[in-house]
């Protein structure tokens, strides 16, 4: 199983200080952190794309160009890259350009998105939030297999039969982000590509009827079964104790998730509720590396993912905890987990 980390890079006010970093330090420490991560050994970082004043990152692919020239060996993904209200033809040119500087380590993670500000930011109706995923996704699929591509046209106009450059080396790993929604597990299936999902509230056993139905739709599909691949997506934290754990991670956590929870309407978070969340059959994957591994293995019996990234920066986490946590991740939770699945090979991806 591949095991990696994914960041938002938020810059969201300090809990005890009230002070936010800004947006040139919280790059400046991704940068850090994502070269560890290749230093430790970690096989994925990945980075999402938000238009809000509390993340830094909202172009992944320039971020993740940055952080190849710093990096050997680390596959560099967007987590998400937001493909309802972004225009194919330049992400396909992005993610080739970063992938032929990398040496062929780019991957593409699709979504729709949990936020909305990036619809009126670039011109388009939320009402078409699902056509507009749906026909971005097939004119990726057209570019990604072919340099010269014709499109008939639609929310986007058409194409005449022009070529997208430049070219990789090899077809860019494209992965489907979901939270959820069955339609969007049929979907992955039916079209032949990985699916990650975001498992961030509840207990994780519930959503293996959902991995069923991906897998399921995936036996139509004209890819091997073989080939297709699963990754959870997880938030929690990493320290030497599961105390030191809580400590470092609950007050900037609690703060995000209250924040947006005013946004959608959510209930505050209190510490009891935080702490039920950490348990083995639920949701954040929090504790020292021997509760961690316990619980990546736990939810590996649940689905048989082939891929499992977790969220530590969620808030204002102070960036020595997430270096730490980074570390202990690569060093002592990876080595054991690799090891404990060992004779089960791992697929590659679509």
């Amino acid at each position: 199983m591949e095991l990696g980390v994914y960041t938002f890079a938020d810059v969201s006010p300090d809990p005890a200080t009230g002070v936010a970093i800004t947006p040139g330090q919280r790059l400046r420490n991704l940068m850090e952190e994502i070269e560890l991560a290749d230093q430790v050994g970690l096989d994925v970082f990945g980075l999402g794309e938000h238009h809000r004043a509390d993340y830094a990152v909202s172009a992944p692919a320039v971020a993740l160009a940055a952080a190849a020239s710093r990096t050997r060996r680390i596959k560099l993904a967007s987590a998400v890259t937001v493909l309802s209200s972004d225009d194919p033809v330049r992400v396909h040119e992005q993610f080739a350009t970063l992938d032929l500087l990398s040496g062929g380590r780019a991957e593409i993670m699709v979504g729709r998105g949990s936020f909305i500000e990036s619809f009126p930011l670039f011109g388009y109706d939320l009402r078409d939030y699902d056509a507009l995923f749906a026909e971005n996704l097939d004119l990726l699929l057209r570019i990604r297999a072919s340099e010269r591509v014709s499109w008939p046209g639609g929310h986007r106009p058409a194409i005449a039969d022009l070529g997208v450059y430049p070219r990789p080396e090899r077809k860019i790993p494209l992965w489907i982000a979901v939270g959820g929604t069955p339609q969007s597990a049929v979907r992955a299936g039916a079209l032949g590509l990985p699916l990650a999902l975001a498992i961030i509230g509840g207990e994780p056993a519930r959503f293996a009827s959902f991995l069923h139905i991906y897998r399921e739709a995936a036996q139509g599909s004209l890819v091997a079964p073989e080939r297709i691949a699963v990754g959870i997506h997880a938030h929690g934290f990493l320290a030497e104790s599961r105390e030191a754990a809580a400590q470092a991670y609950y007050p900037a956590y609690s703060q995000s998730m209250n924040r947006l929870g005013r946004e959608r309407g959510w209930p505050p978070m209190t510490r009891e509720q935080f702490d039920r969340s950490t348990a083995l059959r639920n949701h954040l994957v929090l504790g020292g590396p021997d509760e961690m591994i316990e619980k990546i293995l736990y939810q590996h019996e649940l689905f048989r993912h082939d891929r499992f990234l977790i969220q530590f920066a969620i808030g204002a986490v102070a960036h020595a905890d997430v270096l730490k946590a980074i570390e202990l991740f690569g060093t002592r939770v990876a080595p054991a987990v690799r090891k404990a699945l060992a004779p089960q090979a791992t697929p590659g991806v679509a």
